[in-house]
């Protein structure tokens, strides 16, 4: 069995899809290196999708998020 190293990971969660994929786009055009994947089982969202990054860049993502409007559930930080 391959076991994997867990690692602490920023998670955004949205209540839309549409926010979600906002999010894509405009962490695209930042430069931001994270992606988007199924919302984690460990939590629960609207949307079934959420945004992964670094743990370091909690604070540069919410406030591009609030610049741009994009509307996001939460920002959790999450060993997975």
């Amino acid at each position: 069995m391959i076991k994997r190293n867990k690692k602490e990971w920023l998670i955004v969660t949205f209540h839309t899809t549409a926010a979600a994929f906002q999010m894509e786009s405009m962490a695209k055009n930042m430069g931001f290196e994270g992606r988007i994947i199924p919302v984690p089982r460990e939590i629960s969202a609207g949307c079934g999708l959420a945004w992964r990054d670094e743990k370091d860049k909690q604070d540069e993502i919410k406030k591009c998020l609030e610049n741009q409007n994009i509307e996001y559930e939460k920002l959790i930080l999450l060993t997975i």
